[in-house]
């Protein structure tokens, strides 16, 4: 019961997030961080790294923090605090994942989706790349959606830095 309790907590305040986020999107813009990060001095790039981790696991959009993180840091400090925000935040949302639904998504699935899911997990940090370098798949959605697996906590974070360092060689090489 205890545990029970704790998922649904934690299920209210990500939809709580993620409300906050939907109602006060015009919110999150360049001006209102800066004037933020710029009460915090000295500890801006770690008040930034965890506002990122926190938008990406609240499902705002990581371009509105990308760009941000370039215009308020510069591009090399700007490229290093988004790779962090982005896998802390995508990190989170993979543990959410896994602790509120995985034991009940492992316990009802059957036939067709239970093949599907050895799949995945048998491919492990190889379907993770797929999953990030097709830009088919929404980044949020698919930290959830990965957190439903059994693939090693490792394997996706280690995939999950690696292509995103690949994607930001790609976009730096093409500008």
């Amino acid at each position: 019961m205890h545990r029970l309790l704790l998922r649904v907590a934690l299920t209210l305040v990500l939809a709580a997030m993620a409300g906050w986020a939907v109602l006060h999107r015009e919110q999150i813009n360049l001006e209102t961080l800066d004037a933020w990060l710029s009460a915090l001095g000295p500890w801006a790039p770690i008040g930034y790294v965890m506002l990122f981790a926190l938008g990406t696991v609240a499902f705002v959009p990581g371009v509105v923090f990308s760009l941000a993180g370039g215009a308020l840091f510069g591009p090399l400090w700007g490229s290093v605090w988004n790779l962090t925000g982005a896998t802390l935040g995508a990190t989170l949302a993979f543990l959410v994942a896994r602790y509120v639904a995985g034991d009940w998504v492992e316990r009802r699935a059957g036939g067709l989706l239970r093949r599907l899911i050895d799949g995945v997990e048998a491919e492990g940090w190889r379907f993770v790349a797929l999953v990030r370098l097709v830009p088919l798949f929404p980044f949020n959605l698919s930290n959830y959606v990965l957190g439903l697996t059994r693939i090693p906590i490792h394997q996706y974070v280690i995939a999950t830095l690696v292509c995103m360092v690949q994607i930001l060689l790609q976009k730096s090489l093409l500008v």
